[in-house]
Protein backbone atom coordinates (compact mmCIF):
# COMPACT_ATOMS: atom_id res chain seq x y z
CA UNK A 1 0.00 0.00 0.00
CA UNK A 2 1.03 3.65 -0.14
CA UNK A 3 3.32 4.98 2.54
CA UNK A 4 0.58 6.88 4.30
CA UNK A 5 -2.79 5.80 2.92
CA UNK A 6 -4.26 2.65 1.51
CA UNK A 7 -3.57 1.81 -2.13
CA UNK A 8 -5.66 -1.12 -3.26
CA UNK A 9 -6.47 -2.57 -6.63
CA UNK A 10 -9.93 -3.11 -8.03
CA UNK A 11 -11.28 -4.43 -11.32
CA UNK A 12 -8.69 -5.08 -14.01
CA UNK A 13 -5.92 -3.75 -11.75
CA UNK A 14 -7.08 -0.25 -10.87
CA UNK A 15 -5.19 1.45 -8.05
CA UNK A 16 -7.50 3.35 -5.72
CA UNK A 17 -6.06 5.26 -2.76
CA UNK A 18 -9.35 6.91 -1.81
CA UNK A 19 -12.90 5.81 -1.09
CA UNK A 20 -14.44 4.14 -4.11
CA UNK A 21 -17.97 2.89 -4.62
CA UNK A 22 -18.74 1.01 -7.80
CA UNK A 23 -22.08 -0.57 -8.47
CA UNK A 24 -24.63 -1.49 -11.10
CA UNK A 25 -28.33 -0.83 -11.45
CA UNK A 26 -28.63 -4.56 -12.04
CA UNK A 27 -28.65 -4.83 -8.23
CA UNK A 28 -31.34 -3.70 -5.86
CA UNK A 29 -31.51 -0.04 -4.91
CA UNK A 30 -31.59 -1.00 -1.26
CA UNK A 31 -27.95 -2.06 -1.55
CA UNK A 32 -27.02 1.30 -3.00
CA UNK A 33 -28.96 3.13 -0.28
CA UNK A 34 -27.05 1.16 2.35
CA UNK A 35 -23.74 2.50 1.11
CA UNK A 36 -25.05 6.03 0.76
CA UNK A 37 -26.06 5.91 4.43
CA UNK A 38 -22.70 4.49 5.50
CA UNK A 39 -20.81 7.16 3.58
CA UNK A 40 -22.82 10.00 5.08
CA UNK A 41 -19.89 12.40 4.93
CA UNK A 42 -20.35 12.48 1.15
CA UNK A 43 -23.05 14.54 -0.44
CA UNK A 44 -25.83 12.52 -2.03
CA UNK A 45 -24.55 13.12 -5.52
CA UNK A 46 -21.22 11.40 -4.97
CA UNK A 47 -22.37 8.39 -6.94
CA UNK A 48 -22.53 9.37 -10.61
CA UNK A 49 -24.13 6.20 -12.00
CA UNK A 50 -27.09 6.57 -9.65
CA UNK A 51 -27.55 10.33 -9.66
CA UNK A 52 -27.39 11.86 -13.12
CA UNK A 53 -26.09 15.34 -12.28
CA UNK A 54 -22.92 16.72 -10.78
CA UNK A 55 -23.25 18.27 -7.36
CA UNK A 56 -22.66 21.87 -8.39
CA UNK A 57 -26.21 21.98 -9.75
CA UNK A 58 -25.17 22.73 -13.32
CA UNK A 59 -26.23 20.86 -16.41
CA UNK A 60 -22.73 20.78 -17.89
CA UNK A 61 -22.16 17.19 -16.93
CA UNK A 62 -25.74 15.97 -16.92
CA UNK A 63 -26.18 12.78 -18.88
CA UNK A 64 -22.45 12.24 -19.37
CA UNK A 65 -22.42 9.55 -16.73
CA UNK A 66 -25.29 7.23 -17.48
CA UNK A 67 -26.80 4.53 -15.39
CA UNK A 68 -24.43 1.64 -15.08
CA UNK A 69 -26.73 -0.76 -16.89
CA UNK A 70 -25.76 1.20 -20.01
CA UNK A 71 -22.04 1.44 -19.38
CA UNK A 72 -21.25 -1.78 -17.58
CA UNK A 73 -22.71 -4.55 -19.68
CA UNK A 74 -22.41 -8.19 -18.69
CA UNK A 75 -23.27 -11.01 -21.02
CA UNK A 76 -26.11 -13.11 -19.76
CA UNK A 77 -25.27 -16.45 -18.22
CA UNK A 78 -26.90 -19.14 -16.18
CA UNK A 79 -26.62 -17.75 -12.67
CA UNK A 80 -26.11 -20.02 -9.76
CA UNK A 81 -29.29 -20.15 -7.70
CA UNK A 82 -28.59 -18.11 -4.56
CA UNK A 83 -31.60 -19.48 -2.72
CA UNK A 84 -31.21 -22.49 -0.48
CA UNK A 85 -33.86 -25.18 -0.60
CA UNK A 86 -35.21 -26.78 2.55
CA UNK A 87 -33.68 -30.08 1.47
CA UNK A 88 -30.12 -28.67 1.50
CA UNK A 89 -27.87 -30.29 4.06
CA UNK A 90 -26.35 -27.93 6.63
CA UNK A 91 -22.71 -28.74 7.33
CA UNK A 92 -21.29 -26.77 10.26
CA UNK A 93 -17.56 -26.71 10.92
CA UNK A 94 -18.38 -26.88 14.63
CA UNK A 95 -19.79 -30.38 14.11
CA UNK A 96 -16.31 -31.48 13.03
CA UNK A 97 -14.52 -30.20 16.09
CA UNK A 98 -13.86 -26.54 15.31
CA UNK A 99 -13.35 -24.63 18.55
CA UNK A 100 -13.75 -21.12 17.17
CA UNK A 101 -11.81 -19.55 20.03
CA UNK A 102 -9.36 -17.65 17.83
CA UNK A 103 -6.40 -19.63 19.20
CA UNK A 104 -7.00 -23.30 18.36
CA UNK A 105 -6.02 -24.58 14.92
CA UNK A 106 -9.38 -25.34 13.24
CA UNK A 107 -7.95 -26.30 9.86
CA UNK A 108 -8.88 -30.00 10.02
CA UNK A 109 -12.48 -29.19 10.92
CA UNK A 110 -12.83 -26.99 7.82
CA UNK A 111 -11.24 -29.64 5.62
CA UNK A 112 -13.60 -32.34 6.88
CA UNK A 113 -16.66 -30.13 6.60
CA UNK A 114 -15.72 -29.24 3.01
CA UNK A 115 -15.31 -32.89 2.08
CA UNK A 116 -18.82 -33.70 3.28
CA UNK A 117 -20.44 -30.60 1.76
CA UNK A 118 -18.72 -31.01 -1.59
CA UNK A 119 -19.85 -34.62 -1.90
CA UNK A 120 -23.46 -33.85 -0.92
CA UNK A 121 -26.30 -33.44 -3.40
CA UNK A 122 -26.98 -29.95 -2.08
CA UNK A 123 -25.34 -28.42 0.95
CA UNK A 124 -24.64 -25.26 2.92
CA UNK A 125 -21.27 -25.22 4.67
CA UNK A 126 -21.44 -22.88 7.67
CA UNK A 127 -18.79 -21.16 9.78
CA UNK A 128 -20.88 -19.80 12.72
CA UNK A 129 -20.29 -16.54 14.57
CA UNK A 130 -16.96 -17.42 16.14
CA UNK A 131 -13.32 -16.76 15.31
CA UNK A 132 -11.54 -19.62 13.53
CA UNK A 133 -7.77 -19.70 13.16
CA UNK A 134 -6.80 -21.76 10.14
CA UNK A 135 -3.77 -22.67 8.06
CA UNK A 136 -3.73 -22.67 4.24
CA UNK A 137 -6.64 -24.66 2.79
CA UNK A 138 -7.42 -25.71 -0.77
CA UNK A 139 -11.15 -26.28 -1.21
CA UNK A 140 -10.98 -28.51 -4.28
CA UNK A 141 -13.73 -29.48 -6.70
CA UNK A 142 -15.53 -30.45 -8.70
CA UNK A 143 -18.35 -30.87 -6.21
CA UNK A 144 -21.40 -33.04 -6.65
CA UNK A 145 -23.82 -30.13 -7.08
CA UNK A 146 -24.46 -26.51 -6.17
CA UNK A 147 -22.83 -25.44 -2.92
CA UNK A 148 -23.12 -22.45 -0.60
CA UNK A 149 -20.45 -21.42 1.90
CA UNK A 150 -21.78 -19.15 4.65
CA UNK A 151 -19.11 -17.30 6.61
CA UNK A 152 -20.93 -15.82 9.58
CA UNK A 153 -17.94 -15.50 11.89
CA UNK A 154 -14.30 -14.60 11.29
CA UNK A 155 -11.65 -16.70 9.60
CA UNK A 156 -8.17 -15.61 10.62
CA UNK A 157 -4.95 -16.86 9.05
CA UNK A 158 -2.24 -18.60 11.04
CA UNK A 159 0.49 -16.17 12.06
CA UNK A 160 3.17 -18.86 11.65
CA UNK A 161 4.72 -18.29 8.22
CA UNK A 162 6.15 -21.82 8.23
CA UNK A 163 2.57 -23.08 7.84
CA UNK A 164 2.74 -21.72 4.28
CA UNK A 165 5.84 -23.72 3.31
CA UNK A 166 3.94 -26.03 0.94
CA UNK A 167 2.10 -23.25 -0.85
CA UNK A 168 3.36 -19.74 -0.23
CA UNK A 169 1.00 -18.19 -2.78
CA UNK A 170 -2.41 -18.96 -1.28
CA UNK A 171 -4.21 -19.01 2.04
CA UNK A 172 -7.84 -19.85 1.15
CA UNK A 173 -8.33 -21.14 -2.37
CA UNK A 174 -11.40 -22.55 -4.11
CA UNK A 175 -10.05 -24.63 -6.97
CA UNK A 176 -12.27 -25.95 -9.80
CA UNK A 177 -15.49 -25.39 -7.82
CA UNK A 178 -18.45 -24.37 -9.97
CA UNK A 179 -22.00 -23.31 -9.06
CA UNK A 180 -20.71 -21.82 -5.81
CA UNK A 181 -22.00 -19.05 -3.53
CA UNK A 182 -19.67 -17.61 -0.87
CA UNK A 183 -21.42 -15.14 1.44
CA UNK A 184 -22.57 -14.63 5.01
CA UNK A 185 -21.66 -11.19 6.34
CA UNK A 186 -18.57 -12.46 8.19
CA UNK A 187 -14.91 -11.60 7.84
CA UNK A 188 -11.80 -13.11 6.27
CA UNK A 189 -8.70 -11.81 8.04
CA UNK A 190 -5.35 -12.49 6.38
CA UNK A 191 -3.45 -11.56 9.56
CA UNK A 192 -0.84 -9.97 7.33
CA UNK A 193 1.29 -8.17 9.90
CA UNK A 194 4.07 -10.79 9.95
CA UNK A 195 4.21 -10.76 6.17
CA UNK A 196 4.33 -6.98 5.89
CA UNK A 197 7.17 -6.51 8.35
CA UNK A 198 9.22 -9.12 6.48
CA UNK A 199 8.52 -7.67 3.04
CA UNK A 200 11.38 -6.31 0.97
CA UNK A 201 9.21 -3.25 0.40
CA UNK A 202 9.25 -2.57 4.13
CA UNK A 203 12.81 -3.75 4.86
CA UNK A 204 15.16 -3.40 1.88
CA UNK A 205 17.61 -5.86 3.43
CA UNK A 206 15.15 -8.73 3.11
CA UNK A 207 14.75 -10.81 -0.08
CA UNK A 208 11.66 -10.17 -2.19
CA UNK A 209 9.27 -13.10 -1.94
CA UNK A 210 5.61 -13.49 -2.83
CA UNK A 211 3.20 -13.45 0.08
CA UNK A 212 -0.07 -15.42 0.00
CA UNK A 213 -3.30 -14.14 -1.50
CA UNK A 214 -5.98 -14.19 1.18
CA UNK A 215 -8.88 -15.50 -0.96
CA UNK A 216 -8.47 -17.09 -4.40
CA UNK A 217 -10.97 -18.55 -6.87
CA UNK A 218 -9.33 -20.58 -9.62
CA UNK A 219 -10.73 -22.41 -12.66
CA UNK A 220 -14.30 -22.08 -11.46
CA UNK A 221 -17.57 -21.31 -13.25
CA UNK A 222 -20.81 -19.68 -12.10
CA UNK A 223 -19.69 -17.96 -8.90
CA UNK A 224 -21.31 -15.50 -6.53
CA UNK A 225 -19.11 -13.86 -3.91
CA UNK A 226 -20.88 -11.28 -1.76
CA UNK A 227 -21.54 -9.70 1.63
CA UNK A 228 -18.11 -10.25 3.16
CA UNK A 229 -15.34 -8.26 4.81
CA UNK A 230 -11.80 -9.13 3.69
CA UNK A 231 -9.12 -7.43 5.74
CA UNK A 232 -5.36 -7.36 6.33
CA UNK A 233 -4.50 -9.58 3.38
CA UNK A 234 -0.96 -10.93 3.41
CA UNK A 235 -0.62 -9.46 -0.08
CA UNK A 236 -3.54 -9.54 -2.56
CA UNK A 237 -6.91 -9.72 -0.83
CA UNK A 238 -9.09 -11.41 -3.49
CA UNK A 239 -8.12 -13.01 -6.79
CA UNK A 240 -10.11 -14.57 -9.65
CA UNK A 241 -7.99 -16.69 -11.98
CA UNK A 242 -9.24 -18.52 -15.06
CA UNK A 243 -12.87 -18.27 -13.93
CA UNK A 244 -16.06 -17.77 -15.91
CA UNK A 245 -19.42 -16.17 -15.09
CA UNK A 246 -18.70 -14.38 -11.83
CA UNK A 247 -20.74 -11.89 -9.80
CA UNK A 248 -18.98 -10.04 -6.97
CA UNK A 249 -20.89 -7.61 -4.77
CA UNK A 250 -20.97 -5.91 -1.39
CA UNK A 251 -17.37 -6.60 -0.39
CA UNK A 252 -15.51 -4.41 2.10
CA UNK A 253 -11.74 -4.68 1.65
CA UNK A 254 -9.44 -2.89 4.10
CA UNK A 255 -5.82 -2.85 5.27
CA UNK A 256 -3.76 -0.37 7.31
CA UNK A 257 -1.73 2.45 5.71
CA UNK A 258 1.73 0.85 5.77
CA UNK A 259 0.80 -2.60 4.48
CA UNK A 260 2.81 -3.16 1.26
CA UNK A 261 1.27 -4.48 -1.96
CA UNK A 262 -2.06 -5.39 -0.39
CA UNK A 263 -4.05 -5.16 -3.61
CA UNK A 264 -7.84 -5.29 -3.43
CA UNK A 265 -9.19 -7.46 -6.26
CA UNK A 266 -7.21 -9.08 -9.06
CA UNK A 267 -8.92 -10.44 -12.17
CA UNK A 268 -6.77 -12.67 -14.40
CA UNK A 269 -7.81 -14.73 -17.45
CA UNK A 270 -11.43 -14.51 -16.33
CA UNK A 271 -14.43 -14.08 -18.61
CA UNK A 272 -17.83 -12.49 -17.94
CA UNK A 273 -17.27 -10.95 -14.52
CA UNK A 274 -19.27 -8.18 -12.85
CA UNK A 275 -17.90 -6.41 -9.75
CA UNK A 276 -20.36 -4.08 -8.03
CA UNK A 277 -21.09 -2.34 -4.72
CA UNK A 278 -17.61 -2.85 -3.30
CA UNK A 279 -15.89 -0.51 -0.85
CA UNK A 280 -12.10 -0.66 -1.10
CA UNK A 281 -9.39 1.35 0.72
CA UNK A 282 -9.85 4.46 2.88
CA UNK A 283 -12.83 6.68 3.28
CA UNK A 284 -13.18 10.42 2.49
CA UNK A 285 -10.20 12.72 3.09
CA UNK A 286 -7.09 10.67 2.24
CA UNK A 287 -3.64 12.26 2.60
CA UNK A 288 -0.61 10.97 0.71
CA UNK A 289 3.01 11.87 1.49
CA UNK A 290 5.98 11.09 -0.75
CA UNK A 291 4.30 8.22 -2.60
CA UNK A 292 5.16 7.19 -6.16
CA UNK A 293 1.53 7.19 -7.26
CA UNK A 294 -1.46 9.09 -5.99
CA UNK A 295 -4.73 8.34 -7.81
CA UNK A 296 -3.84 5.72 -10.39
CA UNK A 297 -5.91 3.62 -12.75
CA UNK A 298 -3.76 1.16 -14.65
CA UNK A 299 -4.72 -1.52 -17.16
CA UNK A 300 -2.80 -3.98 -19.29
CA UNK A 301 -3.28 -3.92 -23.04
CA UNK A 302 -5.22 -6.77 -24.61
CA UNK A 303 -8.02 -6.90 -22.06
CA UNK A 304 -11.74 -6.32 -22.51
CA UNK A 305 -14.69 -4.98 -20.56
CA UNK A 306 -14.86 -1.67 -18.73
CA UNK A 307 -13.92 0.10 -15.54
CA UNK A 308 -16.41 2.89 -14.98
CA UNK A 309 -18.33 5.09 -12.56
CA UNK A 310 -15.37 5.79 -10.28
CA UNK A 311 -15.06 8.82 -8.03
CA UNK A 312 -12.03 10.29 -6.24
CA UNK A 313 -12.59 13.26 -3.98
CA UNK A 314 -11.18 15.35 -1.12
CA UNK A 315 -7.58 14.12 -1.41
CA UNK A 316 -4.47 15.95 -0.26
CA UNK A 317 -1.06 15.11 -1.72
CA UNK A 318 2.46 16.16 -0.76
CA UNK A 319 5.49 15.48 -2.97
CA UNK A 320 3.73 12.70 -4.92
CA UNK A 321 5.47 11.68 -8.17
CA UNK A 322 2.30 10.85 -10.16
CA UNK A 323 -0.61 12.61 -8.45
CA UNK A 324 -3.31 11.80 -11.05
CA UNK A 325 -2.65 9.02 -13.54
CA UNK A 326 -4.60 6.84 -15.97
CA UNK A 327 -2.29 4.40 -17.75
CA UNK A 328 -3.83 2.03 -20.29
CA UNK A 329 -0.36 1.00 -21.44
CA UNK A 330 0.78 -0.47 -18.13
CA UNK A 331 3.63 -2.93 -18.66
CA UNK A 332 5.49 -4.39 -15.70
CA UNK A 333 8.23 -6.02 -17.81
CA UNK A 334 11.80 -5.27 -18.78
CA UNK A 335 10.97 -5.84 -22.45
CA UNK A 336 8.36 -3.34 -23.75
CA UNK A 337 4.89 -4.83 -24.25
CA UNK A 338 3.62 -5.13 -27.81
CA UNK A 339 0.90 -2.61 -28.65
CA UNK A 340 -2.51 -4.26 -29.00
CA UNK A 341 -5.87 -3.08 -30.32
CA UNK A 342 -8.08 -4.32 -27.47
CA UNK A 343 -8.15 -2.72 -24.04
CA UNK A 344 -10.21 -2.35 -20.89
CA UNK A 345 -12.35 0.74 -21.41
CA UNK A 346 -12.02 3.45 -18.76
CA UNK A 347 -14.88 5.91 -18.55
CA UNK A 348 -16.96 8.11 -16.30
CA UNK A 349 -14.31 9.00 -13.73
CA UNK A 350 -14.71 12.04 -11.46
CA UNK A 351 -11.79 13.80 -9.74
CA UNK A 352 -12.97 16.44 -7.26
CA UNK A 353 -11.23 18.68 -4.73
CA UNK A 354 -7.70 17.33 -5.09
CA UNK A 355 -4.90 19.59 -3.93
CA UNK A 356 -1.20 19.41 -3.17
CA UNK A 357 2.22 19.13 -4.77
CA UNK A 358 3.82 16.98 -7.45
CA UNK A 359 7.39 15.70 -7.22
CA UNK A 360 7.55 15.49 -11.04
CA UNK A 361 6.86 17.96 -13.83
CA UNK A 362 3.68 16.12 -14.89
CA UNK A 363 1.01 16.32 -12.19
CA UNK A 364 -1.82 14.97 -14.37
CA UNK A 365 -1.25 12.26 -16.97
CA UNK A 366 -3.97 10.54 -18.96
CA UNK A 367 -2.27 8.03 -21.29
CA UNK A 368 -5.28 6.30 -22.79
CA UNK A 369 -5.70 3.69 -25.52
CA UNK A 370 -5.91 4.72 -29.15
CA UNK A 371 -8.57 2.08 -29.77
CA UNK A 372 -10.54 2.70 -26.55
CA UNK A 373 -10.05 6.34 -25.49
CA UNK A 374 -10.94 7.40 -21.95
CA UNK A 375 -14.41 8.96 -21.96
CA UNK A 376 -16.32 11.08 -19.48
CA UNK A 377 -13.32 12.14 -17.40
CA UNK A 378 -14.22 15.11 -15.19
CA UNK A 379 -11.86 17.35 -13.24
CA UNK A 380 -13.41 19.63 -10.63
CA UNK A 381 -11.53 21.97 -8.29
CA UNK A 382 -8.02 20.60 -8.87
CA UNK A 383 -4.92 22.48 -7.68
CA UNK A 384 -1.62 20.59 -8.05
CA UNK A 385 1.58 22.61 -7.88
CA UNK A 386 5.14 21.51 -8.51
CA UNK A 387 7.04 20.70 -5.33
CA UNK A 388 9.88 22.94 -6.53
CA UNK A 389 9.75 26.21 -8.40
CA UNK A 390 8.68 24.72 -11.71
CA UNK A 391 5.16 24.84 -13.07
CA UNK A 392 3.13 21.65 -12.96
CA UNK A 393 2.01 20.22 -16.32
CA UNK A 394 -0.74 17.99 -17.71
CA UNK A 395 -0.24 15.42 -20.46
CA UNK A 396 -3.42 14.02 -22.01
CA UNK A 397 -3.57 11.46 -24.82
CA UNK A 398 -6.76 9.92 -26.24
CA UNK A 399 -9.04 11.26 -23.52
CA UNK A 400 -12.27 13.23 -23.30
CA UNK A 401 -11.99 15.65 -20.37
CA UNK A 402 -14.47 18.09 -18.85
CA UNK A 403 -13.45 20.64 -16.20
CA UNK A 404 -15.51 22.49 -13.61
CA UNK A 405 -14.28 25.26 -11.36
CA UNK A 406 -10.57 26.03 -11.03
CA UNK A 407 -8.51 23.20 -12.54
CA UNK A 408 -4.73 23.39 -12.63
CA UNK A 409 -2.91 22.11 -14.57
CA UNK A 410 -5.25 21.80 -17.53
CA UNK A 411 -5.21 19.25 -20.33
CA UNK A 412 -3.76 20.73 -23.56
CA UNK A 413 -5.87 21.46 -26.58
CA UNK A 414 -3.70 19.25 -28.80
CA UNK A 415 -2.76 15.62 -28.14
CA UNK A 416 0.75 14.92 -26.92
CA UNK A 417 1.47 18.47 -25.79
CA UNK A 418 1.83 19.87 -22.30
CA UNK A 419 -0.41 22.52 -20.83
CA UNK A 420 0.68 24.61 -17.88
CA UNK A 421 -1.03 27.21 -15.75
CA UNK A 422 -0.17 29.26 -12.72
CA UNK A 423 -1.72 27.44 -9.77
CA UNK A 424 -3.20 29.51 -6.97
Amino acid sequence: MALQKNELILFFIITLPSFVLCYSSLHENQLIDKYVDEASEFDSKAYPSYFNTIDDGSNLFKGLIKESADVLCLKSFDKVDSSTSSSAETVSVNDFGAEGDGETDDTKAFEMAWKVACSSKEAVMVAPKKTYRIKPIRFSGPCKSQLTVQILGTLIASDDRSDFSKDGRHWLIFDSVSNLVVEGGGAINGNGKNWWQNSCKTDKSKPCKDAPTALTFCKSKNLMVRNLTIQDGQQIHVSFQKCMNVEVSNLSITAPPKSPNTDGIHVTDTQNILITSCVIATVNGAKLYGTTNGIRIKTWQGGSGSASNIRFQNIEMHNVTNPILIDQYYCDRKIPCKEQRSAVEVKNVVYKNIKGTSASDVAIKFDCSKSFPCLGIMLQDINLQHEGRKTAKALCNNVNVTSIGVVCPLCPKLEGQYETCQCL
